[in-house]
């Protein structure tokens, strides 16, 4: 028994050392999507920006105030859907931002803000990779060894319990 735990013991401790080292990989691809999406919005604004520029000083707030005051439906609408770009702009430089910090506090708004739909879109993509800065190593590290640690508790717990139960019926 003592033989298939000490294998077990490496195999989990150099599993969860690698996985652990492919979370800054999988964080900074989602940084790349965002920004990329921000990149496309930006885009996408920018002839508006223009327009704002030539008949509204510049003011794209401006400009869609003009469209939504508007009786026309179709035109009253784009300005509905500039304002949602232009929301949707603000929101991805928040996420920049907020990914703009440290990897402990990247992983934590990963785990507790990040958008969903973007999340899964990168990781039907993600290609793993084992970042080699001091951060992402000494992160790798840390949390491979409490995976390590986590499961040499368990075991102990259960071989434990199995040596009580084994007292008790023999």
């Amino acid at each position: 028994m003592a033989f298939i735990r000490g294998i077990l013991d490496r195999i989990i401790l150099v599993t969860g050392v690698v996985a652990a080292g492919c979370i800054p990989s999988f964080i900074a691809q989602y940084r790349q999507r965002v920004g990329g999406r921000l990149d496309q919005v930006l885009q996408d604004i920018a002839p508006f920006q223009a327009i704002a520029d030539q008949f509204h000083h510049g003011s794209l707030a401006e400009l869609i105030r003009h469209h939504l005051a508007s009786i026309d439906a179709t035109f009253h609408d784009e300005g509905t859907a500039l304002q949602a770009m232009v929301d949707s702009a603000e929101k991805l430089r928040q996420v920049l931002q907020a990914l703009n910090t440290d990897l402990f506090h990247q992983l934590i708004y990963l785990l507790t803000g990040a958008d969903p739909i973007i999340a899964h879109a990168t990781w039907e993509i993600f290609s793993p990779s084992f970042n080699l800065t001091v951060e992402s190593v000494v992160f790798a590290f840390v949390v491979g060894i409490a995976i390590w640690l986590s499961f040499l508790g368990v075991w102990i717990l259960f071989s434990r319990l199995a040596k009580m139960l084994l007292a008790k019926n023999g």
